[in-house]
């Protein structure tokens, strides 16, 4: 599965922000069931970014956000979260 949160942020907190989500990354990196991700900025609209990840499945990434140290890495990142779905099966786990 992959989970996508796109962060609307002031432009000038952009900075910041990309720190900040470097850190929160570091940690998900330790948690079981972590694949990959990656933060980003979009092309077109300074103040939208976006954090992008993959998981091993639904649980691995919901036990990681729930881990006190992702809590605490994930707060200055999240507060800036767009509230939307975030959480995307991919299409081998439709069948």
């Amino acid at each position: 599965m992959f989970a996508v949160t796109r962060l609307r942020v002031p432009a000038d907190d952009v900075p910041a922000l990309l720190a900040a989500a470097g850190e929160l990354l570091a940690v998900l990196r330790t948690r079981p069931g972590f694949r990959d991700g990656a933060v980003g900025r979009a092309a077109d609209d300074d103040s939208l970014c976006a954090l992008w990840t993959t998981w091993d499945g639904v649980g691995a990434y919901r036990r990681a956000l729930s881990a006190p140290e992702a809590k605490i890495a994930g707060a200055p990142v999240w507060v800036h979260a767009v509230d939307e779905p975030g959480a995307y099966l991919t299409d081998e786990a439709w069948t």
